[in-house]
């Protein structure tokens, strides 16, 4: 997949191209809904499968004291939306100039010209141009004009829930993951850099490994049953997400412990995967107390790894409730 920033870096598009416009942060099943869709009419008019995404998240910029946490960095974005067949992923840089273009301007200059569209695939709640004047009514007026299809998704429900980015969020700070990864389609993840802790966990507790500070959400403070990757191997493992009360007030942060590990890691970047909440975060009378607690949260998770290894069971997100 080709990722261009700069329309003015777009290669020839001799057969115009099949398009679809969103954030689509965290490309949970909806998203990835609309980009099979067009790959496939893409596929069919031998034209480019283009999504177009923004670049910060137009909140950010529009009214950044209320703009939500990103459930995807960018490359993880562009990673998950390389893996539904797309071929050109446009990241427009999102700026007041940008927001101030009307609906018919965004058609019209970015859609219809420099896209060269065909056909434009978006959400039922799909909203663009200035004061996101723009619906599905009007862009079906405008792709008249323009010349291109257009086909309007609906919203997609799993067991009653909307499937959406700020639904995700709202489970996610709950901890609900097990629901927030079926709505997305995988278990949610967080990634980054492996960093130093306090040395709390390997001195008093058990030992873990750190991840450094991230901008993006985070599930709710407790302990998961998750997997954490490591230059491409998977292990089982516990993860705390919270301010450690046991010793004291400390900023939040995410600590997992490697159930079947000896060694040392030498690994500078991680990813961890949150597949069930196993409780809430707990201030404990002393360490001690804690670390009784920290073995029955390992032996409840190696009780759950057990039953997906029994069943042979390759995504938790799609385990039955």
């Amino acid at each position: 997949m080709q990722i261009i920033h700069d329309l003015n870096a777009l290669p020839e598009l001799p057969n115009g191209s099949a398009v679809s416009i969103g954030n689509f942060d965290g490309v949970h099943i909806a998203h990835q809904r609309l980009l099979s869709h067009i790959v496939q009419a893409a596929r069919t008019m031998r034209a480019a499968a283009i999504a177009v995404t923004f670049e910060p998240h137009p909140a950010r910029v529009l009214a950044p004291q209320r703009a939500p946490k990103a459930l995807t960095t960018l490359v993880q974005k562009a990673k998950r939306i390389e893996e539904q067949g797309i071929d050109i992923l446009v990241v427009l840089k999102f700026t007041q100039e940008l927001s101030r273009l009307s609906p018919a301007a965004f058609v019209h200059e970015i859609v219809a010209e420099r896209l060269r569209a065909r056909a434009l695939c978006v959400g039922s709640n799909f909203r663009f141009g200035h004061r996101q004047a723009g619906d599905a009514e009007t862009l079906a007026k405008l792709s008249r004009t323009d010349g291109f299809s257009l086909e309007v998704l609906p919203t997609v429900q799993v067991r009653g829930q909307t499937v959406s980015s700020s639904r995700i969020r709202q489970l996610l700070a709950a901890g609900q993951v097990y629901m927030a990864g079926r709505l997305l389609g995988r278990p949610f993840s967080n990634s980054g850099r492996i960093t130093s802790g306090l040395g709390i966990g390997r001195r008093e507790t058990a030992p873990t490994l750190n991840l450094a500070p991230i901008e993006e959400q985070l599930p709710g403070p407790g302990v998961y049953v998750s997997r954490t990757i490591l230059g491409g191997a998977i292990y089982p493992s516990v993860t705390n997400v919270g301010r450690k009360p046991t010793f004291g007030e400390h900023p939040i942060t995410v600590e997992t412990h490697l159930l079947n590990f000896q060694g040392e890691v030498r690994m500078e970047e991680m990813e961890i995967e949150y597949l069930h909440r196993l409780r809430g975060e707990i201030k404990f009378p002393n360490p001690a107390a804690l670390k009784v607690q920290i073995q029955k949260d390992v032996r409840r998770a190696r009780q759950l790894f057990r039953l997906l290894d029994h069943f042979r069971i390759k995504e938790p997100s799609r385990l039955p409730c």
